[in-house]
């Protein structure tokens, strides 16, 4: 197992978790209808966040389906994506992908966990919590967008 540990801004309340080489537009990726925590492409996941500040996301890059630990998440969604390039780049939206860094993976399609804790730990002007975020990789299909757990 890979742990990785980041502070990303996400400017505009999000930030990505992709192929090096993505191509999905992510100004399409929001919609009207669109959960405002997760977005997928083919090969990118939006990840959406309760803060417009430095956030605490971990990747963990599995070689299996990781056990369930729900009592720890306020909501976890399944989904997936391609990695062609066999490389993973983690990024707010307004960062310049090319200084994202990157991390190995074997190229391939991945199954991904997308959990979500501390939703409600914010302060009263927004900019303070103990929100965090987890996305965890293994390889498997890519599947639609699954709610294991909703947020309450």
């Amino acid at each position: 197992m890979c742990v990785r540990r980041f502070e990303i801004f996400a400017d505009y309340f999000q930030f990505y978790v992709c192929d090096e080489t993505y191509v999905t537009d992510t100004a399409a990726l929001w919609s009207s209808d669109s959960d405002p925590m997760l977005a997928v492409g083919p090969d990118l996941i939006a990840i959406g966040t309760v803060r417009n500040m430095l956030v605490p996301v971990e990747v963990e890059i599995l070689t299996t389906a990781p056990k369930p630990d729900a009592d720890a998440w306020d909501q976890i969604r399944d989904c997936g994506l391609r990695l062609a390039s066999g490389a993973l780049i983690v990024f707010g939206c307004t960062d310049d992908p090319d200084q994202a860094e990157r991390i190995a993976v074997p190229a391939g399609d991945y199954a991904a966990r997308i959990s979500h804790g501390g939703l409600n730990t914010l302060s009263e002007d927004g900019l303070d919590g103990d929100d965090r975020y987890r996305i965890q990789l293994w390889p498997g299909a890519v599947g639609p967008i699954t709610v294991l757990k909703p947020r309450p």
